[in-house]
């Protein structure tokens, strides 16, 4: 009852400080400060998913500071982080003490964080507790929804679920932790067969972070061929952020056409070796650009994402990875592309 009335005073107190969206200016004079931002998707090799990733009993920073040593030691400075909303209903403060304490951590390794709230992607049924082990050879056999796909058509479950205090409890406890680069505010609205069902959703959780008024930006990122909820993505974000895993050709006109709306442009998503999307290939377009470059995978773990999207259960490792870039021990899957990547990054 005490969280419910905490919660329910935080909702009342920041509801009427709405934010509008940043300047196209704004947005530019703030992406001038950054550096060139590059980086990954960062999971653990030691969790399946957000919820064994953030729930305290399967918290590994020892793990989570070795891997973030490897990503600076060949240039990555910033990391893309999934949160999930059922790990903070269940122990708000932990949370966000486990929050702080990857914060830290990354600092430690010049790391910037971009945080993701929810996400639509794989799994239709997050549950709290200990995790199902990984499927022998299939991409992303854990990973799962924030919330599930029943809540997200349901908005009478958002108050049970109390996504509203999550968000805002999130941005107002880190909204001026200059640790925290970006807000990205929901991931891949629409995907699992959702479309535009997830429009309803999306608006409020615009409506949420903007009334939580954080210091940083906040974005939702474009990724399928949508127009109703590109659209809205793309009017709402005060920076622009997109996926692209196809040839560095469509990816050097996708950053020409999302240039032309005059605000910074960062990729949250890249590199999938098999479908023609690479380090050698992309990364020098990016740089190009002064796209920020944010490919998906760290170190090879419980996620399998070194299998492709559709891979059959019992797979063998393939030749070629799909995502990802070091093996659990360090060593790159490919030296050639930890060479590309340090010439880029000007990490000798």
């Amino acid at each position: 009852m005490k969280k419910l009335l905490i919660i329910s005073f935080l909702l009342i107190s920041v509801a009427a400080f709405a934010q509008p969206r940043w300047s196209a200016q704004k947005a530019n004079q703030w992406y001038k400060k950054q550096p060139w931002l590059v980086g990954c998707n960062f999971l653990p090799s030691t969790a399946i998913n957000q919820l064994e990733m953030w729930q305290e009993e399967s918290f590994d920073p020892q793990t989570i500071d070795r891997e973030l040593g490897w990503a600076e030691a060949i240039g990555f400075n910033i990391v893309r982080v999934y949160l999930h909303s059922l790990a903070w209903q269940a122990d708000a403060v932990g949370f966000k003490k486990r929050m702080n304490d990857f914060l830290k951590i990354a600092e430690k390794h010049k790391i910037k964080v971009l945080f993701v709230l929810f996400d639509d992607c794989w799994n239709d049924n997050p549950t709290l507790g200990k995790q199902p082990a990984p499927k022998v050879g299939v991409h992303n056999s854990g990973w799962v929804q924030c919330p599930a796909y029943k809540n997200v058509v349901d908005s009478t479950s958002w108050t049970t679920l109390a996504l509203e205090g999550f968000v805002k409890d999130i941005l107002m406890s880190f909204k001026k932790d200059k640790r925290v680069i970006l807000w990205d505010l929901y991931n891949e609205p629409g995907n699992s067969g959702l479309k535009e069902k997830s429009l309803p959703l999306l608006k409020k959780v615009f409506q949420w972070a903007k009334e939580a008024n954080p210091s940083q930006p906040i974005s939702v990122g474009v990724w399928f061929d949508n127009q109703q909820l590109n659209d809205f993505q793309l009017q709402n974000s005060d920076v622009i952020t997109f996926h692209n895993y196809n040839s560095a050709e469509s990816m050097e006109k996708q950053i020409q056409t999302l240039q032309k709306l005059g605000r910074p442009v960062i990729c949250t998503e890249y590199m999938a070796r098999t479908n023609n999307s690479n380090f050698e290939t992309h990364l020098p377009i990016l740089k190009k650009y002064k796209v920020a470059a944010i490919n998906w995978g760290l170190v090879s773990g419980k996620s399998n994402t070194i299998f492709p999207w559709g891979s059959k259960e019992g797979s063998p490792e393939p030749a070629i990875w799909f995502h990802d870039i070091f093996r659990i021990d360090g060593t790159p899957f490919d030296p050639k592309e930890i060479t590309a990547i340090k010439n880029l990054t000007s990490k000798k």
